[in-house]
């Protein structure tokens, strides 16, 4: 496979697998290079076909999406607007444009804005795919056009069009005279797919970039080219000074519950037993992420743990085996849960250097070898420290105990209310607490979180101020908006460096929602640089 496959994905690829490859013997190149020239046959995704049956049952909760956007798409040969297809990270978007122009067997030439970091890479990229153009050795690895203005990309775009759409023409003609065969592309129409389009943003002059790719329909005015626009983030997040028609947007949803346990049960070789581990670990995991990456990552070493106690792998388990299973993987759950989708703090702050670092170790030498676990290894504000506090605290409290938790006494001591209680009581509580244990940290609202701080610094006689004063010198009137402004920034901050995540609004409050990400021994760190009583307003069952 030739070089000029690198600004194109694994996906990409794939359709390039269908034409012959180079495994010629080495004497024979003439025979080799006539081998490798490339036609329109080699800008279908595939030489297979693909039912709609096939298609709709390959990508669980896309129906819906898959049929919108063959309706978009139209009748052969049929104009269409442009399109901007988006929505979170792993939810099947790429995938499923590829597979439906497999379905369709109809010609693209895709670009990826990850391997295509710069305008000049994905103009040439389109262009290469567009001519027919393959780099290799024969030709010096460069592209067919050196292409590196927006004006040369559209006239020099607007050319291979033109001929593409000329030769497409005669292929069908051919087509419509001989007898039919898989690998010839139905249409004349040609479409182009730009994936990861956001990443355009991050670009030097990418606010002219964005606008031309937008306006790429308008300015070319051939009615045989579809636009596709692949993003994780929607049309409101791209901005432009000169402004552009927006495309017709398709919005791919996070994968529910029920999706997400019919994309795990594919191909597996015990269904009933993946099943069962399932019923164990898609809530819990869920709660948190819906990326099928991440929870496919997460769940394979989880599931070798979970097969440690079974005999026969191809048995289906019983209930009491299940039971056994249970008690046996829950004490990995919650580890897994913070190993996987924690960020470590080395890699988000680079505060501590390496004579910092070597300093410690020597300080802990001379104390016996005792190293201060208790102290974090990066910066962070006091008010930053107590805004984490809160957030945890609000993650893994229920709501409804707030009034009792953050009350004038500074909290409550769980073991003083502790009563002798009867055995169901206590079945009671194994069955909250492993609920518990399985919907992983909650999410909180602005307005709960902004009332603990103002709860736990009362207590604690912190006053924000007394920052604001050290910094500033002399405090001034006004200071209570200044005040919130500080906390609304540092609480920013968590959320850039993830230790908070910012969910989407709830339709009954309208408000944005929160959520804790950090571990309880992060937490406890963070408490005892702060002298804080974080047991006291830790509710446990």
């Amino acid at each position: 496979m030739g070089k000029d496959e690198t600004p194109k994905s694994n996906r990409r690829s794939t359709r390039q697998s269908s034409t012959p490859n180079s495994k010629a013997p080495p004497d024979s190149s003439k025979a080799a290079n006539q081998l490798k020239s490339l036609s329109v046959n080699d800008l279908v995704f595939s030489t297979e076909t693909l039912s709609l049956d096939d298609l709709i049952g390959s990508f669980p909760g896309r129906r819906s999406q898959i049929l919108e956007l063959i309706k978009l798409l139209g009748p052969l040969d049929s104009p269409m607007m442009p399109l901007f297809v988006y929505g979170g990270s792993s939810t099947g978007k790429t995938s499923t444009i590829l597979q439906i122009f497999k379905h369709l067997n109809r010609p693209f030439a895709y670009s990826s804005c990850i391997s295509c970091y710069s305008p000049r890479i994905m103009f040439e990229s389109i262009l290469n795919q567009l001519l027919l153009h393959r780099r290799n050795e024969s030709c010096g690895y460069l592209s067919a056009k050196r292409c590196e203005k927006p004006s040369d990309f559209v006239n020099l775009l607007r050319e291979a069009l033109s001929g593409l759409v000329d030769s497409l023409k005669g292929n069908n003609v051919g087509k419509s005279n001989s007898k039919k065969s898989p690998t010839q592309v139905n249409g004349r129409m040609v479409y182009l797919i730009f994936d990861n389009i956001e990443l355009v943003r991050e670009w030097d002059k990418s606010s002219s970039i964005i606008p031309l790719l937008f306006n790429l329909y308008d300015i070319l005015k051939m009615t045989e080219v579809g636009l596709i626009f692949v993003s994780k983030t929607s049309l409101d997040t791209f901005e432009s000074d000169t402004g552009y028609a927006e495309p017709f947007p398709v919005y791919f949803p996070d994968y529910t519950e029920d999706d997400l346990r019919q994309i795990f049960m594919k191909k597996q070789e015990n269904p009933k037993l993946y099943s069962s581990f399932l019923d164990l670990v898609l809530r819990p995991f869920s709660r948190i992420t819906r990326r099928v990456d991440e929870l496919s990552n997460a769940f394979a070493p989880l599931f070798k743990k979970y097969c440690e106690p079974v005999v026969d792998l191809g048995a289906g388990p019983s209930e009491d085996m299940k039971r056994k299973l249970f008690s046996h993987l829950k004490p990995f759950i919650s580890q897994s849960l913070n190993e996987t989708f924690n960020v470590p703090s080395q890699s988000l702050l680079k505060a501590s250097s390496n004579k910092e670092r070597n300093t410690r170790k020597s300080i802990a030498k001379k104390l016996g070898g005792c190293e201060m676990l208790d102290e974090i290894d990066f910066h962070m504000s006091t008010s930053a420290k107590y805004l984490l506090i809160c957030a945890f605290l609000a993650s893994r409290n229920p709501a409804t105990l707030d009034a009792s938790l953050f009350d004038s006494t500074g909290g409550c001591d769980n073991r003083k209310k502790k009563r002798k209680v009867s055995e169901r009581s206590m079945e009671q509580k194994d069955s909250k607490e492993q609920e518990l244990l399985m919907k992983g940290p909650g999410s909180f609202p602005l307005e709960r979180l902004l009332a603990i701080f103002q709860c736990i610094t009362t207590v604690a006689d912190y006053s924000p101020d007394d920052e604001e004063q050290e910094n500033v010198g002399v405090g001034a009137e006004g200071s209570d908006s200044g005040l919130m402004s500080d906390i609304l920034l540092q609480l920013s901050s968590l959320c850039s460096a993830n230790f908070i995540t910012k969910g989407g609004s709830c339709p009954l409050e309208g408000s944005t929602r929160y959520r804790s990400t950090v571990s309880e021994d992060m937490v406890l760190k963070v408490a005892r640089s702060l002298k804080f009583p974080l047991s006291k307003y830790l509710y446990r069952k």
